[in-house]
């Protein structure tokens, strides 16, 4: 992580942090580690685990996360104001690499949200930027909106940061405006004008609301940034980060053009995906580059048969790569544990004991209902949320649909340990559920999001649903699949609602308490 070393690039991810702003996106604390620690055996060199002043919910993950880290720097988010920054280092300072992160936006626009003056919000900056310094060697600082600020005070604030001790100046394109030729110019011209820039690490962090958020990053790795900011599936604000899979493959691929170097072991690239995505709720589209269900599929005749013949034809990067295997391990109700571990690794998924035990049963049911399991079908059993010791528990769901009518449910669940039933009728099957539900557990939850896709292919294919509730500010997901499309939806719709019970249970200090959209 020094400036010698010229062909390696910094992987700094912000899953936990930029990612979780992704309005639905929001973690439980358990998820929060488990994704930290993964990140960390991935070889993430910063991590940066959250932003400690936002919530007494999101100090406590930054802080134990710090406590656990192996490896990775562990990195927290604090506005450029002396009690954030304060609250930050108590977060991280347990880590055995701590870095604080601060920032302020310098745009034009961005200056009139506080009412500084260009003077004032330098002398903002040297304060809080030396503040930092003489609480940990390791500080971060990021002119919010950098790509839409005047090119002489961007250079003016840059080098304010410089001499007060920044370690790392990170570019942010926060809006997704700039296009990589700008982005490559912006970082050359900078570490060409500031003094002392070349003692520092130059970072980019780009948003994807043009889609050009991979491009830019490598751009301004060519022009001299030696850190990219990222996040695991692309999640993030709007229209999401830079993706790490794909800036780390893309460097890994095309070295013959950017010949740098990352730490990332991208065999666990995969898992970390399907996991993110099932933690998030935020299911990854089928044809997202490296980690889409379709990024290694070929349908065309005339791809099948040059992959048959020669694999090169037609992919740029072996499945092995990313944590996928070529082979094939056919499934189906005679199988056993030993046969679905191995499935499971084969598609890049590890799993403890006690997971592997519950992911069983419900495999064995399934092939007791399906003809043929499905590579897809088996990690639909990994993502799909256990009930375990949850306050409300699907018992038994009956609907009745006719034409020309109303559906009518009939509902049996758990709650708190008591049997309750109800029956409603709704505008079709899948209301008629959701209104049985809010009947048994009555709540103010709005529907934000409720989306279906079919897992496999056929008429008895599995389905998988993903519900997003909200109820006086917090935000929660549901994700299950079954091959009854209602049951899915009555589950994930449930586990919505748990996840809000758990919330409700910390006295509403894990939500949000200042507004923090669109930082960096």
């Amino acid at each position: 992580m020094t400036t010698t070393d010229k062909d390696r690039v910094v992987i700094f991810d912000t899953t936990l942090r930029d990612g979780e702003q992704s309005p639905g996106a929001t973690m439980t604390h358990d998820e929060k580690l488990e994704i930290a620690e993964l990140l960390d055996d991935m070889g993430v060199d910063i991590i940066e685990a959250g932003f400690p002043i936002a919530s007494e919910g999101d100090f406590r993950a930054v802080s134990e996360i710090a406590q656990r880290s192996k490896s990775a720097v562990i990195c927290g988010l604090a506005r450029a104001q002396l009690p954030d920054i304060d609250r930050c280092w108590e977060a991280v300072k347990h880590a055995k690499q701590p870095r604080i992160h601060t920032f302020i936006g310098t745009s034009p626009l961005h200056r009139a949200i506080p009412n500084l003056t260009q003077d004032e919000m330098a002398d903002r900056i040297e304060q809080t930027v030396t503040h930092a310094r003489n609480l940990c060697d390791n500080v971060q600082w990021s002119p919010m909106d950098a790509t839409r600020t005047e090119w002489d005070y961007l250079c003016r604030v840059v080098e304010i940061a410089i001499k007060a001790g920044a370690t790392t100046i990170n570019i942010p394109d926060t809006v997704g405006y700039t296009a990589p030729v700008e982005s490559a110019d912006l970082i050359r011209r900078l570490i060409e004008t500031v003094p002392d820039a070349d003692e520092v690490i130059f970072a980019t962090h780009c948003h994807n609301d043009l889609g050009m958020a991979t491009a830019n990053a490598l751009a301004a790795v060519q022009g001299g940034a030696r850190q990219i900011e990222c996040t695991i599936n692309g999640l993030g604000e709007r229209a999401g980060n830079t993706a790490l899979e794909e800036v780390v493959m893309a460097l890994k691929v095309r070295g013959d053009i950017m010949p740098y170097t990352t730490g990332i072991d991208t065999k666990k690239i995969m898992h970390i995906s399907r996991r993110v995505a099932t933690v998030s709720g935020f299911p990854v589209q089928f044809n997202k580059a490296i980690v889409g269900k379709n990024a290694f599929a070929h349908e065309s005749g005339i791809h099948q048969d040059g992959m048959l013949k020669n694999a090169e034809t037609f992919e740029i990067m072996r499945p092995e790569d990313v944590g996928l295997s070529g082979t094939s391990l056919p499934l189906g109700k005679h199988s056993g544990r030993a046969a679905l571990r191995a499935k499971l690794r084969e598609l890049g998924t590890e799993v403890g004991d006690n997971q592997l035990k519950d992911i069983f049963v419900r495999f064995k049911d399934l092939a007791d209902r399906k003809k043929e399991v499905f590579d897809d079908d088996i990690l639909a059993l990994v993502t799909a949320t256990t009930e375990g010791d949850d306050a409300l528990q699907l018992v038994n769901l009956k609907v009745v649909c006719g034409t020309g009518g109303p559906a009518e449910a009939t509902l049996e669940m758990e709650i708190d340990g008591e049997d309750m039933s109800a029956v409603c009728e709704g505008d079709g099957p899948v209301d008629a559920t959701f209104k049985a539900i809010r009947m048994l557990h009555p709540n103010k939850a709005r529907l934000q999001l409720y989306q279906v896709h079919a897992v496999t292919e056929g008429t008895d294919a599995q389905a998988t649903v993903s519900v997003r509730l909200e109820e006086d500010g917090m935000i929660a997901t549901g994700q299950s699949a079954d091959t009854d499309t209602v049951v899915a939806s009555a589950k994930a719709y449930i586990h919505a609602l748990n996840r809000l019970i758990v919330r409700r249970g910390k006295t509403g200090k894990d939500v949000k308490e200042i507004s923090y959209r669109d930082v960096t």
